[in-house]
């Protein structure tokens, strides 16, 4: 049974319990050698399971037998709970018999003790009483004997009599009582002095227990305040020895708020007082010193100041509303920001506007002297409208043009320069505008910026680049219009810029946002229009240019050959020079303008390019070789047309090369050829035209077959 018990070891599993009895039974495995024997395993397994179920039947007697028992005890357990149950109601009513007990004694020793102390206040006061009118003659008799009058140790005591007699002889009459009054109250005086003398000691030696005590004292005296301007005082001796007064007064503050609460039974009204002094007295001077030096002689250095104290002093002010100053510190700050700034805010302004004002005067009038210009005044009027719109519809040059030499007149220095004063004056602008009027300086800002930027440099720049576009009839021109699209959009991104990160914070809640986007509109608009004109007009001049180039190089014999069997060249002289001036210019077009702009204007090109080209081969008649050499000439300009990208152009162009076919196709297929696909939705006029341009198209064959 003992070998069994083993065999029972945690954990159990059944499968390695037969294992291991298996194994510990001779001849129930190959141990040592031994030959399997199952009948001795069998035997042994039989005799296990009959020591299992004794085993089985002992346990479970020795169950029966706990279990009584548990059943017995807890029979017991609950007998003796029944009993403690009682024995604590029984405790419980005790205990409520003396809680009422006491009851009744505490509310009988209250009002034994509430009797006691009203007899006992009459005699205290009495005695107080007694005491003063004691200390009182002493003052009557005009000689004051008592210790705590010559003894300097206990000032204390005796401020305290002096102030409760001071109180009194207010209420005496002045007749009978003015000599005494008089006395009290010089030595009411006396004592205040010496209390705040002993502070003013106290706080050299840095004794923070003392400077407690007689603040404390001083208190209920009317001379508290001066104690508490002699501590300020003394607070700033040696604060403020560096140049960054700033930076002073936040580390003076820092210390003393430290230090206060340990001396003062109010430290918020102490710190708050020596705050106002801090701004009242050093701060405000401080800044009028700094700003009346400029005020006058030097508006940006005037403007910058401003900008830079009251940013220092804001920060400070932020600084300080981490101390306890009061139930309303914020507007506490805020009036004594407004009391040193208030002179300078009124007009803040006009300053800014008027150092604006001529400093982009400045810089424009710098940048043209520099270019020797002399800058034309843009007329104005019904007469000079009338022009405009005269220009506008007819696209004619009004007046004389003007040769700029290739000159833009428009600087990205320039611009950067009015953009960055703008910029500064719009961040000085949030800083220093009251919130109310924030809006409508930052738009004052904005029209600044519009009149010299947009107006007297763009627009300026604009009407000059129009004025100075040839005719579209002359010879070599300079078309550097172009170059003046180029800068003036980037000038517009630039300037779009500067409206969305500057300007829009500063008015986006109030009604003068759609007064800004207005603006911003009509003065875009506007410049397109001047632009738009512009380009036109110089497009125009690059037709133009390539007229005179087919002009000069176009010969009649190049379509009509003396000898028609000896033609080497595959295009024209003309074709190839055509080509390399658009191809220049559709490159100069790409490098001048951006996104859908190019695409718009390389189309309107393309079209003029391709009616040109058109009306250029009306006018010549063509032999057979002259033909293909027509072909020749058109597919190098298809070849040409590819470079503007656009689906519209190239296509006119391939048009255009399956109507030279007709110049050259055997006059049996011309109708094959006319109902192609890329000729068969084309006017019948227009395939007659190019058929009679052929040299043989007055043969009958060809009429007839045509027809």
């Amino acid at each position: 049974m003992a070998t069994t018990a083993e065999l029972f070891e945690e954990p159990f599993v059944a499968d390695e319990y037969i294992e291991r009895l298996a194994w510990r039974t001779p001849g129930g495995g190959s141990r040592g050698g031994e030959a399997f024997d199952p009948k001795r395993l069998l035997e042994e397994f039989v005799n296990h399971i009959q020591e299992l179920q004794v085993m089985d039947e002992r346990i479970q007697r020795k169950v029966e037998k706990l279990e009584q028992q548990c059943q017995k005890e807890a029979k017991e357990f609950a007998k003796k709970v029944q009993e403690l149950q009682k024995s604590n109601q029984v405790a419980f009513q005790h205990f409520q018999e003396l809680d009422e007990h006491i009851s009744y004694v505490a509310t009988k020793v209250c009002h034994l003790g509430d009797q006691l102390e009203g007899v006992n206040t009459p005699r205290q006061r009495a005695v107080e009483a007694q005491k003063l009118m004691k200390y009182f003659n002493e003052f009557l008799d005009g000689e004051l004997k008592s210790d705590v009058f010559t003894n300097s140790e206990k000032i204390k005591e005796a401020a305290d009599i002096i102030q409760k007699l001071h109180l009194i002889a207010q209420e005496l009459p002045f007749d009978r009582f003015s000599e005494v009054k008089s006395k009290i109250a010089s030595k009411y005086h006396d004592l205040e002095c010496q209390l705040i003398q002993e502070f003013t000691s106290a706080q050299r030696r840095g004794e923070i227990s003392r400077m407690r005590e007689v603040a404390a004292v001083l208190l209920h005296f009317k001379g508290y305040s001066h104690c508490v301007d002699v501590y300020i005082k003394q607070c700033q001796e040696g604060a403020f020895l560096r140049n960054d007064v700033f930076e002073d007064a936040a580390i003076l503050c820092q210390r003393v708020n430290k230090q206060v609460g340990e001396v003062f039974s109010n430290p918020e009204t102490v710190l708050a007082k020596l705050i106002q002094n801090i701004f009242e007295v050093k701060l405000q001077s401080y800044v009028k010193d700094r700003l009346e030096e400029h005020r006058k002689s030097d508006a940006e250095q005037y403007l910058k100041n401003l900008y830079d104290l009251y940013t220092r002093t804001t920060n400070l002010s932020s600084k300080l509303m981490e101390f306890n100053l009061g139930t309303d510190k914020q507007t506490f700050l805020s009036k004594l920001i407004k009391s040193i700034f208030i002179s300078y805010l009124e007009n803040y302004i006009e300053v800014e506007i008027g150092y604006l004002k001529s400093r982009s005067a400045m810089i424009l009038q710098r940048y043209y002297d520099s270019k020797n210009h002399q800058k034309r005044s843009i007329g104005t009027g019904g007469i000079q409208d009338l022009k405009e719109r005269i220009r506008q519809r007819t696209n004619l040059p009004l007046g004389p043009s003007i040769d700029t030499h290739g000159e833009t007149f428009l600087s990205q220095e320039v611009v950067v320069n009015l953009l960055q004063e703008t910029k500064q004056a719009f961040e000085r602008c949030h800083r220093l505008s009251d919130p109310s009027d924030l809006p409508k300086n930052a738009f004052r800002i904005f029209s600044m910026l519009v009149e010299f930027l947009c107006t007297e440099h763009i627009d300026y720049a604009l009407e000059t680049g129009l004025a100075g576009i040839p005719s579209s009839d002359s010879k070599n021109a300079n078309l550097y219009f172009l170059d003046v699209v180029h800068q003036a959009n980037t000038i517009f991104h630039l300037f779009d810029k500067q409206f969305n990160d500057h300007l829009m914070p500063l008015i986006s809640s109030s009604p003068k946002l759609s007064e800004c986007l207005q603006k911003k509109k009509d003065i875009i608009e506007q410049m397109e229009v001047k632009l738009d004109m512009g380009i036109d007009r110089t497009l125009n001049c690059m037709i133009g240019q390539m007229k005179h180039i087919l002009t000069a190089e176009q010969k009649k014999t190049d379509f009509k050959p003396e000898d028609e069997n000896n033609v080497l060249i595959q295009y024209t002289n003309a074709c190839v020079k055509v080509c390399g001036y658009v191809r220049k210019q559709v490159e100069k077009i790409r490098n001048s303008m951006d996104g859908k702009n190019v695409d718009t204007v390389l189309m309107e090109l393309g079209v003029r390019f391709h009616r040109l080209i058109y009306e250029h081969l009306q006018q010549y008649s063509y032999s057979c070789m002259g033909g293909m050499l027509a072909i020749c000439d058109v597919a190098e300009y298809r070849k040409c047309a590819k470079d503007f990208k656009i689906a519209l152009v190239l296509q006119l162009f391939d048009t255009l090369h399956a109507l030279c076919n007709l110049l050259v196709v055997a006059p049996d297929n011309l109708k094959q050829v006319c109902s192609g696909e890329q000729l068969a939705n084309l006017d019948k006029n227009i395939l007659h035209s190019f058929v009679q341009l052929r040299v043989d198209y007055r043969s009958a064959r060809l009429a007839r077959h045509f027809s």
